[in-house]
């Protein structure tokens, strides 16, 4: 099997050697090349050719972001972000990253071990596979669609993965404040759901929160599960929808998991709600999706030709659970087409 040729792109030597050093320790990893600097990173792409690069978001004389603006329309290449705990990463993931994982301490060789072996390995196996061209840039639909009565008593249930931040903020930039409540869940390190959540609350119409026990799920609303260790499931109290928040153990690898919400979903609101499952690795959601289908919900999956990692849809769309296969761009007239039907 053909190894995957990484180029790190780091400024702390003593960060830039530890990853080299534990990276090469998988059989399926080479570290063809390191970067001090934006302006060094540019020369070893064109000379190495790498499959994945990682990232650093804090550079000498230029910043990861404004390299990766001036990189990716010239030469698009899958980027897995190392973020210490900053919003910028959604910048930088906004500008055509595909992935982002939190920076450990340095001084802690055991966590940073731990780092690498489960986390940035993966991801960085997972941007391999990535379908760069179909990282799309957000913009807003200047005619609004509404609908046509009051869907109070309904509610919409998303989740994603490896490439959902942009793929969610594609879709939910759409909706207006008439629509149902929304619940999601988007793989991510704990800490970031609650910058991503205030991101999307300040470009969208709708009011987004990460999500908290107790919240009500509100029309015109979205609660976004915390990342880290609880998931968040769907229940009913004196008729009105709240969430649940959580600890657990991992389901499909992940916590919080789509499946967890969704299945929720499934008992909970029955044939009252539309599942929509975006992009991303894995098979994590597509058994809740299809719960979701068999209770009398409506799904919608996202198509091949836009997922930037076409995992998560296939494997729900295999399973029987997509009703509607859409593009990304045709997610948010689906949702709206289908609430006016029910």
């Amino acid at each position: 099997m053909q190894r995957i040729k990484v180029l790190i792109v780091e400024d702390s030597i003593v960060f830039r050697e530890l990853l080299v050093q534990n990276l090469n320790k998988d059989p399926a990893i080479q570290v063809v090349a390191t970067a001090r600097d934006p302006f060094e990173a540019r020369d070893k792409i064109l000379a190495y050719k790498p499959d994945v690069m990682t990232l650093d978001v804090e550079l000498p004389r230029m910043n990861g972001i404004e390299f990766l603006r001036k990189l990716m329309p010239q030469y698009p290449l899958p980027v897995v972000v190392i973020s210490s705990l900053s919003d910028k990463v959604f910048d930088a993931m906004s500008a055509g990253a595909v992935d982002f994982v939190a920076k450990p301490a340095v001084s802690n060789r055991g966590q940073l071990e731990d780092f690498i072996r489960n986390e940035l390995l993966v991801k960085i196996k997972i941007a391999s596979t990535a379908r760069i061209g179909n990282i799309k840039r957000t913009v807003l639909t200047q005619e609004q669609q509404y609908l046509a009565a009051n869907k109070n008593h309904l509610l919409v249930a998303i989740g994603a993965s490896t490439g959902g931040t942009e793929a969610i903020c594609s879709v939910v930039k759409e909706y207006g404040t008439d629509i149902p409540g929304i619940v999601c869940v988007q793989h991510m390190p704990p800490g970031f759901t609650q910058m991503y959540a205030k991101r999307l609350n300040d470009q969208c119409r709708i009011q987004v929160k990460e999500a908290e026990t107790g919240d009500r799920v509100m029309p015109g609303s979205m609660l976004i599960a915390p990342g880290g260790d609880r998931h968040m499931s769907l229940v009913k109290i004196n008729g009105v929808y709240q969430v649940e928040v959580k600890a657990g153990p991992k389901v499909n690898g992940h916590c919080p998991s789509v499946d967890v919400l969704f299945e929720s979903v499934a008992k909970v609101a029955r044939s009252d709600a539309v599942g929509i499952i975006l992009t991303g690795m894995g098979g994590d959601g597509a058994k809740g999706l299809l719960a979701m289908r068999k209770a009398g919900a409506r799904t919608i999956g996202q198509d091949e030709s836009t997922c930037v990692v076409y995992g998560m849809p296939k494997v729900a769309y295999d399973l029987g659970a997509v009703e509607y296969q859409e593009k990304l761009s045709d997610i948010a007239g689906r949702t709206y087409s289908i609430l006016n039907k029910m």
